[in-house]
């Protein structure tokens, strides 16, 4: 299963293709990534991509249209169970705080709304990831309860 980029004024949204994920499981360089690229969650997809590589799969690799520029990662957790897709995401540390994070999640949250079965898109935080929370918060899901995980309790934020 393949989707199609997902573009927005700054960025490009596109499915992680097996050959990119092989090239960051290989640790290998590649040209169009920025220099802090890959970052510790984009080598745990990419291990998850390339170990199942039959297994559908919702992640994309954020790119900075500008640059061309591989900058973080976003993915819907599938398939969605009893019609809740849950998502995470990452943006590299040298492109943070100038809103692709948001710009990012809102496109993903409109696109998994277009998908069959697909009754709710949320994600969970740890609260204490304060620019995280905003993130969620800019791009305008609501805090609607809290999950137990291993160690904290995460927040879930629905989109509305």
């Amino acid at each position: 299963m393949s989707f199609p980029d997902l573009t927005t004024d700054r960025l490009v949204l596109r499915h992680w293709s097996p050959e990119e994920a092989a090239a960051v499981v290989a640790d290998e360089r590649r040209p169009h990534w920025a220099a802090d690229f890959p970052a510790p969650g984009e080598r745990m997809i990419a291990g998850l991509l390339t170990r199942d590589p039959d297994r559908p799969h919702g992640h994309f690799q954020v790119i900075e249209r500008e640059t061309g520029l591989t900058v973080g990662g976003i993915g819907l957790k599938l398939p969605a169970v009893d019609g809740a897709l849950e998502f995470g995401y990452g943006i590299v540390p040298s492109r943070r705080c100038r809103g692709y994070t948001t710009e990012a999640v809102r496109a993903l949250v409109a696109f998994a709304r277009t998908l069959p079965g697909v009754t709710e898109v949320f994600a969970t935080v740890d609260p204490a990831n304060v620019p995280s929370v905003r993130v969620l918060q800019k791009a305008g899901l609501r805090h609607t309860g809290s999950v137990p995980a291993d160690e904290v309790t995460l927040h879930r934020y629905v989109a509305g």
